[in-house]
């Protein structure tokens, strides 16, 4: 198709509560649910995500009301999983997958992101199993994970899109390319987290440029090199390695944020790129002027685009009904 044919497609720039501090539906620690809605709107986005089941209202109603009069849409649910354990964990798995996908569906949001169970206590660091699955363990893995992406689309219509992070199987290149390669594209995409992948060594844009089609998703984080070398040398496990500071403010850390957003506009495909900076716990002060200051730099990484037309409800639209031409991806509100 020629470039002049082609509609334009778009990367929309979001931010999650996880941006706020927060990890868990209820924790005196964290900032009020509308005080986090308050502000990602302030700082001048127009997309979030759910964050933990039960910490934004989980009424529809309430919420599509809440979001909306602030002017904020939904561009994702969230997710955790234990797959690699078999048929076995399946029914307690799917209990905790309906609620959050019907949620994800009535606010207009198409992904939802899933996350694989730690290998170890992301607090105390207690080793819970091996980190290595053995090969029963991956073909597991690989079909629960294709039976997940198959039931959540038939269901709700919506399309998971698979998180690498750190302390799970699922982390490193080597781990990434076994289970991409091991799993239907047509069922399982991946929601790159750029701050995960650097965090246990992975290079984002040389995945992007190698399993492009299968980058449905991305989550915009940094890693400070520094505090990484003392925790990767201390083995210290996720939690508190967040507490140090290990996800940092950008641009100040790896990787160069730029490139990854060149390499996935190169794609020519539809992204969310969701901001998440782990720092919980965190101050209540902190976040805004931090995600101020994001929104900002990621303005200078690509040209800003106006914001997303309206729908019915008065939210942004979803990517690719603009209905704008052009011949490239570009970065929008």
């Amino acid at each position: 198709m020629a470039p002049s044919a082609r509609s334009s497609r778009r990367i929309r720039i979001g931010s999650a509560p996880d941006s706020w501090g927060v990890w868990f539906p209820d924790d005196p620690r964290q900032v009020p649910w509308q005080r986090f809605l308050d502000e990602v709107a302030e700082a001048g986005y127009a997309w979030i995500e759910l964050g933990p089941y039960g910490y934004l209202p989980t009424d529809p109603a309430r919420l599509a009301e809440e979001t909306g009069r602030r002017g904020l849409a939904v561009s994702a649910g969230t997710v955790f999983t234990g797959l690699h354990h078999g048929p076995g964990v399946w029914d307690r798995t799917w209990a905790h997958v309906a609620d959050i996908a019907e949620l994800t569906r009535s606010m207009g949001a198409e992904h939802l992101v899933v996350i694989p169970s730690f290998w170890r206590d992301d607090k105390t660091g207690e080793v819970l199993e091996d980190r290595t699955l053995t090969p029963a363990q991956w073909r597991d893995l690989t079909a629960q994970t294709e039976r997940l992406g198959r039931e959540v689309r038939e269901r709700y219509g919506l399309r998971i899109v698979v998180h690498p992070h750190a302390d799970t199987h699922i982390d490193n290149e080597e781990n990434v390319n076994r289970f991409l390669d091991a799993t239907d594209p047509d069922l399982v995409s991946l929601c790159l987290d750029t701050g995960h992948y650097a965090y246990c060594g992975g290079d984002s844009v040389k995945l992007i440029e190698t399993y492009g089609e299968r980058i449905g998703y991305l989550h915009l984080k940094q890693v400070d090199p520094e505090i990484l070398a003392t925790v990767v040398a201390d083995e210290v496990p996720f939690g508190p390695a967040v507490a140090r500071g290990v996800m940092c403010e950008p641009p100040g850390g790896i990787p160069a944020l730029e490139p990854v957003l060149d390499a996935a506009r190169a794609l020519d495909v539809d992204l969310f790129a969701i901001v998440e900076q782990d720092m919980y716990p965190c101050p209540p002060d902190k976040p805004l002027p931090i995600a101020r200051r994001t929104r900002a730099f990621l303005r200078s990484c690509g040209t800003p685009g106006a914001t997303g037309a309206p729908g019915p409800s008065g939210a942004p639209a979803t990517p690719g009904n603009s209905g704008t031409s052009g011949a490239g991806a570009h970065l929008e509100r």
